[in-house]
Parts: C-alpha cells; structure tokens; sequence
C-alpha cells in the first residue's frame, strides 16, 4: 500500500490532501458524522415500515380470535378501521421509505459527497483516520496502521 501523504493518517486513501487545514478536516468530519446519524435513522424508518406491516398483517388473526370468541362489533371495527388503513393521510410506510430515500436522504448523501469532492479529493473518513494514527500503539499487536 502507498504511504499515505500525511504522517497523521494511517494511508494514503484515508490523508489529508496537501494544503487542506485542520478546520476543514474537523468539518467534514461533522458532516460525516451527520450522514452516519442519517443512516442510522433511516435503518429504524425501515424498521419502522417493517414492523407496521407485521402488525398490519397480525390484525388478520386478531379478527379472526375476535369473531370466534362472539365480539363481532369489535371485530368489525378492527377490519374497518385498522386493517389496511395509511399510516399517514395517503401514504403507507412503503411511501414513507421511499419518499425518505429519493428526497431528504439522497440529498443528504449528494451534499456530503460533493464537499468531500471538492474540499479533499472525496477522500472519506480523514478525521477518524488521523485519530486512529494518533491513538495506535506502533508496534503493538492489535494497533497495525492497516490490514
């Protein structure tokens, strides 16, 4: 692997590009760090969507046990009011997730892909490698610089 440019990163697609100080560094590293945020909360909306389809799904028995055992009215409501109905006005997760992910969610990567483009070369994670060097014990089992 090339030695990396930069003494502080553990190689070379992981350094600083000449020229690029340590507030530009600490602010793609925010920025980043907002994105890693992002992708965390689009993991629970998927969540979300999965276990609304679940429980969607599950109502089925709920009427059937609520039929045999003689609650008909509420059985009958269930159906009609729960079974199927949007999760908000128009809209089932499936729109949700979608909605999220060709909107606000690949805006976001395109932004943080962009900065990184222009400020760094698109070089990704320059903060959290320049803290790995200086956290690493040289030398010591565990602690290599790269696989």
């Amino acid at each position: 692997m090339p030695e990396p440019t930069d003494p502080r990163s553990v190689d070379a697609a992981h350094s600083r590009p000449a020229g690029v100080d340590d507030a530009t560094v600490a602010a793609l590293g925010e920025l980043s760090k907002a994105l890693e945020t992002v992708h965390r909360a689009r993991g629970h909306l998927y969540s979300m969507h999965q276990l609304i389809g679940g429980a969607d799904a599950t109502l089925d028995r709920a009427v059937e046990l609520l039929r045999a055992a003689g609650h008909q009215q509420i059985a009958d409501r269930v159906e009609a009011d729960l079974i199927g109905r949007n999760v908000l006005p128009g809209r089932w997760t499936f729109q949700l997730v979608e909605e999220f992910d060709d909107g606000y969610y690949a805006t976001f990567q395109q932004v943080e892909r962009a900065a990184r483009d222009e400020l760094v070369a698109g070089r990704r994670h320059i903060h959290e490698a320049e803290m790995k060097q200086s956290r690493r014990t040289a030398g010591r089992p565990g602690h290599e610089a790269t696989p």
